[in-house]
């Protein structure tokens, strides 16, 4: 398949996935037409897009936007640090393997959300908890993919190292970590997701602040169905952003692996 065809399947495909947003967009116009269906539980299009033209003037989307942000990645990078180090551990030392898996395997099949009661109590409610908790939703897939992919490296692979009388750090840079290279980023990338559906589940279980959940709480408390749709709507575009992100970090990176 020539470039020029695959753009134009690109192109094709990207247009395709338009067609469900605007054909929901398309029923929610109609239904929002019934003005005693627009008088609480739903709310018009045009009702929502005011109501988003107010939030950036003011300044409103940007503050509870940053500081979700903020808390997201700050748990996120600390999760994921923590998740590399264990995964790594477990996935390298089988003494460390037997020892800690078990206790891990149990401590994942926890909901993350039972953690908050005891999070509360040790961290209070404020932003430390609420980082804790995502550094908790973080923490487990990394662990996970991160020994997986590294106890998944072929023993032909460890042979040949052997052969060529490479040092354990050497097996471990050129060997071990390019072959669960692959697992580890699928690691980190639910990692990035799962810590931004965490925050806004913090954010509304916790003491709100300020923050994207903090709008969704207000608009819900406020009966404001309009700022609740589009604190939804925010939601899903920045997960959506984090998303594509993530992808063209692997598609890049994984792009330059190939070439190189």
């Amino acid at each position: 398949m020539s470039t020029l065809d695959w753009e134009a399947g690109t192109v094709k495909g990207s247009w395709r996935g338009l067609v469900l947003p605007i054909a929901a967009l398309a029923v929610w116009w109609y239904v929002s037409r019934d003005a005693q269906v627009g008088r609480g539980v739903m709310v018009s299009p045009a009702h929502v897009w005011s109501t988003a033209v107010d939030q950036v003037r003011s300044g409103a989307l940007a503050r509870a936007l940053s500081a979700s942000l903020a808390r997201e990645l700050t748990g996120f990078a600390i999760g994921t640090s923590l998740g590399l180090a264990l995964g790594a551990l477990l996935g390298i030392s089988k003494l460390a393997n037997r020892a800690i898996a078990p206790s891990f395997n149990t401590f994942k099949q926890v909901s993350l959300f039972a953690w908050i009661p005891l999070i509360s109590v040790w961290f209070g409610l404020g932003d430390v908890a609420k980082v804790v908790f995502l550094s908790l939703a973080a923490l487990v897939p990394v662990v996970m993919h991160t020994s997986d992919g590294i106890r998944a490296v072929p023993a032909n692979w460890l042979d040949v190292a052997r052969a060529y009388r490479y040092g354990r750090l050497q097996t471990v840079a050129y060997v071990v970590v390019p072959a669960a290279l692959p697992s580890i980023f699928t690691g980190v990338y639910l990692a990035l997701i799962y810590s931004w559906l965490a925050t806004l589940g913090a954010e509304y279980l916790l003491v709100a602040g300020s923050g994207i959940g903090n709008t969704l709480v207000d608009g819900s408390e406020q009966f404001r169905m309009d700022l609740v749709v589009f604190g939804v709507i925010v939601v899903g575009l920045t997960g959506w952003a984090l998303n594509a992100f993530a992808r063209g970090v692997q598609r890049r990176w994984f792009g330059a692996s190939r070439a190189a």
